[in-house]
Formats: structure tokens, sequence, C-alpha cells
């Protein structure tokens, strides 16, 4: 499946050199930085409002390898608000809450959830 179908509210910036693959939803008031790449692979991604995703933040939609060949479900990325993704940070975690921030150089990955106010710090690596 190779459907892209972009949605962007109103009050939403996206800048044209961002890579944006699948079923995506960028909520009003967000910015997507030149460079970023945010891509729908398993499922929709769905990004709250007020997020701020930089310069070569890569946003990636994939199951687990032990989730992939199970039936019936379309797991959807939910990005919550007011989230901050800074410069070249790497995040594939299947939900994320309100107010974190993912600082530059982290990487998130598919078996870890995010909940609200946290801080993955310049340079972690959360695998789960």
């Amino acid at each position: 499946m190779s459907r892209n179908s972009i949605k962007i509210l109103p009050g939403a910036l996206v800048c044209e050199e961002s890579k944006l693959r699948g079923d995506i939803t960028i909520g009003s008031g967000t910015i997507v930085h030149p460079s970023a790449t945010i891509i729908a692979e398993a499922g929709p991604i769905i990004i709250g409002d007020c997020c701020l995703i930089e310069e070569q933040v890569k946003i990636i939609h994939r199951l687990p390898f032990d989730q992939q060949n199970k039936e019936n479900t379309t797991p959807v990325l939910i990005i919550g608000s007011n989230n901050v993704f800074e410069v070249d940070c790497t995040v594939e975690s299947p939900k994320i809450g309100n107010n974190n921030v993912f600082e530059s150089k982290c990487f998130v990955g598919n078996k870890v959830t995010v909940s609200n106010g946290c801080t993955i710090g310049a340079g972690c690596r959360v695998d789960g």
C-alpha cells in the first residue's frame, strides 16, 4: 500500500522540503521543518496541535517485529499536543502523549510508549 493521504489542518506550517509518506494528519499550529521525515508505514499517524518537528527528525510508524504477522489490526500512531522533536532525533514509538521533549540525536524504539511530560535526553537511546 503506497497511498499518500496528507491532511494539514489550518494554522500548521509544513515546509515543502519535508518528506511525508503514508496517511498523515498534522494538527493546527504544528511546524514541520525542512528535511524532517514522517513515514506512516504500519498505519496512520495523527500529530496533535502545536508540535515542533525540527530538521532531520525521523518519525516512523512501523510495527515491532513480533507483531508484523498479525491480521485485522491497523494501528494508529497518535502523537499528542505540544511535543518538541529536536534536530536529528528518531522516534518510532507507537504512542506519544502531550508536552514531551525528544532532544537532539535521541532514539526511541517501536516498543516504547511515551506518556506525558517526558524528556528523552540528547543522544539517549530507549529501545524498550
